[in-house]
């Protein structure tokens, strides 16, 4: 398995701009690219991660400009490009959309009890795919608006670049090395989430709806959530697929505080699915380190 790897000092693919002259932030920081290099090496994986410190403009950056298999966290941009329909009166979340058994993919726990009445609203497809990962809701959303290829127009949109969404749910899983579809690179994401939850991509009410449906997310307990104090607040949207891959993306707001915004994703490894979880939440750890040292 060919893997390129992040050095160990600040060139290249890895850096961090530190702008705080504490002794004892440099070393958070400096803890922050260890435990990286350490899950990278634990795994035996390729990973990416970008930070932004939106309170001190401090960002962290670690294979943060190769592509990764978006999975699952492609879906905040379906339903922010959904948002941005309805923004502009072109959508209305409690549309009804029609579906049927044979509709349903692979993980889909909303979905399927709804599939004898046949329809679900816009919001509650969203609300299914922010919350539960509902993957047959994802794709009644990408009907809605048009197909893959409308979340990477939205992304163009709103200045990345960068990242593409080509196939459908569960597909756009298979996070088959070299394959540029449906991918997007750590640093993309993070401006991503800075345009759709802190900028003015999305109005007011449709940054707050995103914002909640992905507070509300019930599969991501086990990681970042797992590592911070209870009272923080994070919007966050998991993902996994093949060959080792498993992501993260998250806004989290400590109290009194602007937030940091964060992608994380690891690809190219054997670890069980659960390694992989343990190695986020140590992530988290060390996160929240590096937020309460600032």
């Amino acid at each position: 398995m060919s893997k390129r790897r992040g050095p160990l000092f600040l060139s290249g693919i890895l850096s961090v701009c530190l702008m705080l002259p504490s002794v004892f932030v440099q070393a958070q920081d400096d803890a922050l690219m260890t435990e990286l290099q350490r899950i990278e090496n634990v795994l035996d994986a390729r990973i990416g991660f970008s930070a932004y410190d939106s309170e001190t403009g401090v960002r962290w950056e670690y294979n943060a400009d190769q592509r990764f298999a978006m999975s699952s966290t492609f879906k905040t941009l379906a339903c922010a490009a959904l948002l941005q329909r309805v923004d502009s009166n072109e959508e209305q979340l409690e549309r009804k959309v029609s579906f049927s058994k044979s509709d349903l993919v692979t993980y889909s726990p909303i979905t399927e009890q709804h599939a004898d009445s046949r329809e679900m609203s816009l919001f509650e497809l969203c609300e299914a795919t922010l919350t539960t990962s509902d993957n047959t809701a994802a794709n009644l959303i990408l009907q809605a608006i048009g197909g893959p290829e409308v979340v990477t127009e939205f992304a163009r949109g709103i200045g990345d670049n960068v990242t593409r969404l080509d196939r459908w749910e569960t597909e756009l899983n298979q996070a088959t090395p070299n394959d540029d579809r449906d991918t997007t690179t750590p640093n993309a994401m993070v401006g991503n989430l800075k345009g759709l939850l802190l900028g003015d991509v999305l109005s007011p009410n449709s940054k707050s709806q995103l914002r909640e449906w992905l507070v509300g997310n019930k599969v991501a307990d086990g990681l970042f959530r797992a590592s911070m104090p209870a009272e923080w607040v994070i919007a966050d949207r998991t993902g996994a697929g093949g060959f080792g891959s498993r992501a993260i993306t998250a806004v989290i707001w400590p109290p009194e505080r602007l937030p940091i915004l964060v992608a994380f994703y690891i690809t190219e490894t054997t670890a069980s699915f659960e390694d992989r979880n343990t190695a986020i939440a140590e992530l988290g750890s060390v996160i929240r380190d590096v937020i309460e040292a600032k």
